[in-house]
């Protein structure tokens, strides 16, 4: 961020070309400082996002997720009071990649 030179002349061309190079540094200024403001919510959601994988120490977090998503969609879903046995077997079939999963982390330890 370093401004750019003042001339030490009094042309007055030369004095409009320093000026006009600092109101260019001022604007890119604001507008680094504006973007930073606008990116912090994200930077912030990121941040978080890592540090839940890293507190909780769950391996393949985002999956277990999309798990209890689709597990809680069928469990609460339509129909469900009727006692639809092919919700149960499709519930069953979406959660079997994140069993073996499961199974395979807890065979490496």
């Amino acid at each position: 961020m370093s401004l750019p030179e003042l001339p030490n002349t009094r042309n007055p061309r030369e004095l409009r070309k320093a000026l006009l190079r600092l109101r260019l540094e001022m604007h890119r200024q604001e507008i680094r400082h504006e973007s930073g403001q606008l990116l912090e919510p994200l930077q912030r959601v990121r941040g978080m996002g890592s540090s839940l994988h890293e507190g909780l120490g769950i391996k393949h977090a985002p999956l277990w997720g999309i798990g209890a998503v689709v597990a809680l969609g069928f469990l609460t879903g339509k129909g469900v009071r009727s006692g639809n046995l092919t919700r149960l077997v499709r519930l069953g079939g979406s959660l079997l990649p994140l069993i073996r999963l499961y199974l395979q982390g807890s065979r490496r330890h």
